[in-house]
């Protein structure tokens, strides 16, 4: 928090300058080239920001272009700066705030191990369905489920599968996208 001395009459007050925090989605276009991705992640920890999810693919493979998309959780003064000295690295392209810029598409995939036998295995199956989680492997004893949506389905769904016999978790992180005609 940054201080700032206020006058109130003849004296001075120490005020605490306060903003809350916002999570934000950013995506970040970049040459596909070693160390572009230790570079972002470096920018990050440098300074002590933290990364929430981190995603990086290869989009573009004729132009050798990568897509990062970058969930991070500040204040609106420290976003400003993550941008700022985003765009200020070599291979970066562009920067966008998907958060402040409007509507955009958000996913992630999970990929669930859960014991399932007796009763819980039928409760297992019923709830998985309700939430359109696949089978991808299955055996007497367990199941892996694959399970694409927002975020807070994921979380949901985990969230019902612990009584019944959690055991493992993976999620690949969050992929975004803006709506409407225009590219990144």
């Amino acid at each position: 928090m940054n201080a700032h001395l206020q006058p109130t009459g003849s004296a001075y007050f120490l005020t605490q300058e306060t903003q809350q925090t916002e999570r934000h989605t950013l995506s970040v276009l970049v040459d596909n080239e070693p160390g572009i991705l230790a570079r972002v992640v470096g920018l990050f920890s440098a300074r002590g920001y933290n990364i929430e999810s981190l995603t990086v693919s290869e989009t573009e493979h004729d132009k050798r272009l990568s897509r990062i998309t970058v969930v991070v959780v500040a204040t609106p003064k420290v976003l400003v700066q993550i941008k700022l000295q985003l765009e200020r690295l070599v291979p970066v392209h562009k920067v966008h705030d998907l958060t402040a810029e409007g509507s955009y598409v958000e996913r992630e995939l999970a990929l669930i191990k859960v014991r399932g036998t007796g009763d819980h295995r039928a409760e297992t199956l019923r709830l998985a369905d309700a939430f359109r989680a696949h089978i991808i492997d299955a055996t007497v004893e367990s199941f892996i489920f694959e399970v694409t949506g927002k975020p807070d389905k994921i979380d949901s769904f985990i969230a019902l599968m612990a009584p019944l016999g959690l055991v493992e978790v993976v999620r690949t992180g969050l992929a975004a996208i803006g709506r409407g005609p225009e590219g990144m």
